[in-house]
């Protein structure tokens, strides 16, 4: 058995700022066509099929490394810090499985469906100024606001709020991001200082007045005579908030940007939205928002005969794993109607981490496509589309698309 170090491996320098768009696929590709494990530059190494990564997002030798880059980046104290001990996504053991638990009923594909009626609403307000003009930023005029909007009302909180929450929801994603922490962390602070009194005071007024919005089902949620502190609804109310807005109205952008080059599939959708399920999952497999996930090993892991020490960060490339011909024949075919078997995309993660929220985004998909097919016949590209950068949340800056109005 040899040690990770000792490999001659390729390269991936994932914090290129050109590793966007057309590019990033290729690069993943080539690498993953020459070695299943890569150096991950600077940080450790990134593992690149199907099956190596979903064997390192299900082990529990190994966890999210969030509290470590923070405390490489200086961040030891103050918001953030405290921030990152108490996120779910940062837990292990009877500490994650009682708060999942605990959390899990308001996550069912039945409560997802709940919403449904509310997303519909908020697709025919955001429609409406724009429907006679034929064109529009799509990232701008929807993928910016349904999310924001669907999260306020799964919370109870106004709906005036959402684009204060769309925002706060932005800045405290960046908490993962060690180029923001530098540049942008007391902005980031504010911001998770902020949500958080916000959340409390909703929390005291629920507690009040209970509803049938999340934070009253929080408060209630009981297991065996176990309830959640106070502490622990906010800390979970704000990770609802950064993982259902940031991330939905990334991916919901990604895919209108895939259906605008894919014409013939756009049509197909209009033609029947019972395709609906199958054309979310296909946008979720191939552009996966969340390209990239850091494990850091607990102990010493040992996988095809490769020895990753104790503290070693394994990046797993889900953007690389979710085009593996070994999982799916034409990988790398955008095709809502390809039988894609009962092998599910990584985009969620896999294993006691996989994402809360993925009913819910999947929903939001599934009315956003089936609401704006009909509706935006001929869609295009109306220019170039503008790529963020795939380290962290991989959305687009800017989607100008067009259609015949």
């Amino acid at each position: 058995m040899q040690a990770v170090a000792d490999l001659e491996l390729p390269a991936l320098d994932y914090m290129d700022p050109d590793l966007t768009g057309p590019r990033f696929h290729q690069v993943l590709r080539d690498l993953r066509e020459e070695s299943w494990v890569a150096r991950a530059e600077p940080a450790g190494y990134a593992v690149l099929d199907r099956e190596a990564v979903t064997f390192f997002l299900r082990t529990q030798s190994a966890t999210f490394p969030g509290e470590r880059v923070h405390e490489a980046l200086g961040v030891t104290d103050g918001p953030l810090h405290e921030r990152i001990q108490k996120n779910l996504l940062g837990l292990n053991g009877e500490d994650h499985r009682r708060q999942r638990k605990l959390v899990q009923p308001a996550f069912t594909p039945p409560a997802a469906d709940r919403h449904r009626p509310a997303m519909r609403e908020f697709l025919e307000q955001l429609w409406e100024p724009v429907a006679g003009a034929g064109r529009c930023d799509f990232a701008e005029v929807f993928a910016a606001q349904l999310p924001s909007l669907v999260i306020a009302r799964l919370m109870g909180a106004p709906l005036e709020d959402a684009p204060r929450m769309a925002v706060w929801a932005n800045l405290i994603q960046s908490q993962f991001d060690p180029v923001k922490i530098m540049s942008r962390r007391e902005e980031i602070e504010r911001a998770a200082v902020e949500f958080g009194a916000y959340s409390y005071e909703l929390l005291k007024a629920r507690q009040k007045t209970p509803s049938d919005d999340l934070i009253s089902q929080l408060i209630a949620a009981e297991e065996e005579g176990d309830r959640l502190s106070e502490e622990e609804c906010v800390s979970l109310v704000t990770a609802v908030l950064v993982g259902g807005v940031d991330t939905t109205q990334a991916q919901l952008a990604q895919g209108m940007r895939l259906f605008a080059e894919h014409p013939d599939q756009w049509r197909l959708l209009a033609e029947d939205p019972s395709l609906a399920p199958a054309a979310a999952e296909e946008v979720l497999r191939h552009e996966p928002i969340t390209p990239f996930t850091a494990r850091i090993a607990l102990e010493d892991i040992e996988f095809r005969d490769v020895l990753f020490p104790e503290g070693t960060i394994v990046i797993a490339a889900s953007a690389a794993a979710n085009r593996d011909p070994a999982g799916w024949e034409d990988a790398d075919d955008f095709d809502i109607t390809a039988d894609r078997g009962r092998a599910k995309p990584l985009t969620f993660g896999a294993g006691p981490h996989f994402c809360l929220g993925a009913n819910l985004a999947r929903a939001e998909l599934q009315e956003a496509f089936t609401f704006l097919a009909p509706r935006m016949p001929g869609l295009a590209l109306d220019g170039e589309p503008e790529f963020d950068t795939p380290f962290g949340i991989y959305g687009m800056k800017s989607l100008p698309v067009r259609w015949d109005a």
